[in-house]
């Protein structure tokens, strides 16, 4: 049983933007059994371009009954029932989101057509919801209206139906080839069908609720299900026969999966985590200044008060790091903390210090070769968005730095771009830094593409 929705709005961002239609088909696989339409009030001025697009203006909504008003109906018309729609993720945060509003928890499982497209008919050039219709000769009455792209959504979703049974001879070929068993017997297992297979964050909880572990991958529906067919090693095991429920969140974006895997890890601290913190960048080298004035590194592990100036994943690479920066910038062993001693280091006995450990150079001619290798570990000063995939095909993903800082991320419509950089400000929403993200940073833009960097 399936309930296929399309929603038209102010804007492209659910956490400022509000519904102004929304219309339901209700379905059984084969048919249309039910439907709900409807104008929604947003109780906020409809922006020019969106109504040059959607036809909608804000004397159509004036009289239209607010959200509130028909949020009984939204729930009666989905319960117990998939909710289906195109760029479903869009649709289901904005639901969501004018349900939190009124303090209710909107749940669903969904489905969305563009990944289910892409899984059944895969070669198309684009599967936005006006180009996948063109090629499949499906009619769009009423574009960019709420009915007009569900009853497209219908018709696209019935052929990919019948393009899965055809598929599979008769029967749904979604769970096909694999090889999950001893799953715990309060897991859904019809839910891990519509696990999309785009980059995310994914969450795993024990028959209690309780949160388990937290994931991230550029395919959540393969690792997932990775998870769920793992016999590699007891803990492994023991953790997939825990997992009553799972839950997940597309990004769009692997960067930021890989940046909110990471926050959330430290939140909330799953069980089935804890490896995975401990093996992870905990060691760093830090830096201070000396009661003589002398800037000092050292390394060390980052379980101390004071905060790293870089991570790495162990002893050795964190020693290897110091060493090449006291060869690179001729800093003194002692002063570094890579030889103890009272009196004056190796190098300085040898000929390669300048004396900084015995005070026979100034702590200014010193630190002014220490400050440049300081400015090695920092990520940069500058102001940028890394702007990279959205969640579908219209949107993008903004990430902000802030003089080399990690400030926030979010995402916001491409078309909604003439409006300038105020669209990229406003979707932010704001994140802390640490060293973790710091490194997570420097490692992507390292060594992945982005689509661009945008300085303000």
């Amino acid at each position: 049983m399936y309930a296929i929705v399309d929603i038209e709005t102010t804007g492209g961002s659910s956490r400022i933007e509000k519904i102004t239609e929304i219309a339901i088909y209700q379905h059984d696989g084969e048919k249309i059994t039910g439907e709900f339409v409807s104008l929604v009030n947003p109780e906020r001025s409809i922006p020019y371009f969106i109504t040059s697009l959607t036809g909608i203006s804000n004397e159509m909504v004036e009289d239209a009954p607010k959200f509130y008003e028909i949020a009984k109906k939204v729930i009666e018309f989905t319960e117990g029932r998939i909710l289906v729609a195109h760029n479903a993720r869009f649709d289901y945060s904005f639901i969501r989101q004018e349900f939190k509003s009124l303090g209710y928890n909107f749940r669903r499982n969904l489905l969305d057509t563009v990944t289910l497209g892409r899984k059944l008919i895969p070669g198309y050039r684009s599967y936005s919801l006006g180009n996948i219709c063109r090629e499949l000769e499906i009619e769009i009455n009423g574009r960019h209206r709420a009915s007009g792209d569900a009853l497209a959504t219908v018709r696209l979703f019935e052929k990919l139906m019948e393009k899965d049974r055809q598929m599979n001879q008769g029967s749904s070929g979604l769970l096909r080839n694999t090889r999950i068993s001893k799953l715990n017997p309060n897991l859904d297992v019809g839910k891990i069908e519509m696990v999309p297979e785009e980059p995310g964050v994914y969450y795993f909880y024990n028959e209690k609720g309780d949160l388990i572990y937290i994931g991230k991958s550029r395919n959540l529906q393969q690792r997932i299900r990775t998870h769920l067919s793992n016999n590699t090693t007891n803990r492994a095991m023991e953790m997939r026969d825990l997992i009553a429920n799972i839950d997940w969140e597309v990004t769009g974006s692997e960067l930021i999966a890989l940046l909110k895997e990471s926050s959330e890890i430290k939140k909330n601290k799953p069980v089935y985590n804890r490896a995975q913190r401990r093996t992870g960048f905990q060691w760093g080298i830090f830096s201070n200044t000396d009661i003589n004035g002398y800037i000092n590194f050292t390394y060390g592990q980052t379980d101390r008060d004071d905060s790293p100036v870089s991570v790495f994943i162990s002893k050795e690479k964190a020693k290897s790091r110091l060493l090449a920066l006291v060869e690179k910038y001729n800093l003194c062993q002692k002063l570094t903390g890579l030889y103890e001693t009272t009196g004056p280091c190796f190098h300085y006995q040898v000929g390669l210090c300048r004396g900084a450990c015995c005070g026979n150079e100034s702590p200014d001619s010193y630190n002014e070769r220490a400050r440049k290798a300081a400015e090695e570990f920092i990520f940069t000063r500058r102001n940028f968005f890394i702007i990279d995939r959205g969640r579908y095909e219209e949107e993008r993903s903004a990430i902000k730095i802030i003089n080399g800082k990690f400030a926030g991320f979010g995402y916001f419509n491409i078309n909604e771009m003439g409006f300038g950089l105020s669209a990229v400000h406003d979707c932010i929403q704001s994140s802390k830094d640490n060293s973790d993200i710091q490194v997570i940073l420097k490692q992507y833009l390292r060594g992945y593409k982005i689509e661009k960097i945008i300085e303000f």
